[in-house]
């Protein structure tokens, strides 16, 4: 398994609660949540990279 380093975030409350209902529908954690959608994100970033061109 890969090592996991902790580190603290600053999140608006609103957001956060929205975090708290997508994970709760997901079945996940709100941290698991976010790691989700962080690697989703770097795979999509990765992937329009590989595809030709950055789209700024």
């Amino acid at each position: 398994m890969a090592k996991r380093k902790a580190f603290l975030i600053r999140i608006d409350q609103k957001l956060l609660d929205e975090l708290r209902r997508w994970a709760d529908d997901d079945l996940r954690s709100v941290n698991a949540q976010i790691e989700f959608l962080l690697r989703r994100a770097v795979e999509e970033r990765r992937g329009e990279k590989e595809g030709g061109g950055d789209r700024r």
